[in-house]
């Protein structure tokens, strides 16, 4: 992509009349949108991961209950392998779905 000032490059002069510097003024609005909606994308990605760890966590929390009350209770031991298998689809289907690259 070309520098809209680059356009002008051999017609200088083209630069001062109003109906450019009205064009020239627009590109800056739209590339100005252009950047605030790349900032409002990428944020919105940060809070995906942010409620993606949120679950993770959560998850990570049930095992440690879990592990507590087979410690205390005498319960059947948590499948660790099933668990981990299960985060691990849970981020990569979230990434997917989001386009977010890990």
């Amino acid at each position: 992509m070309k520098n809209k000032l680059e356009i002008f490059k051999k017609a200088q002069d083209l630069l001062d009349e109003p109906e450019v510097q009205a064009l020239l003024d627009y590109c800056e609005k739209l590339e100005d949108e252009l950047i605030d909606l790349k900032f409002e994308k990428d944020k919105n990605k940060q809070l995906i991961m942010l409620d993606m760890i949120k679950e993770v966590v959560k998850g990570c929390n049930a095992i440690e209950k879990e592990q507590a009350e087979h410690e205390r209770f005498g319960y059947e031991a948590p499948n660790y392998q099933e668990t981990i298998s299960n985060l691990k689809r849970y981020i990569l289907s979230q990434c997917r779905d989001n386009q977010i690259y890990l």
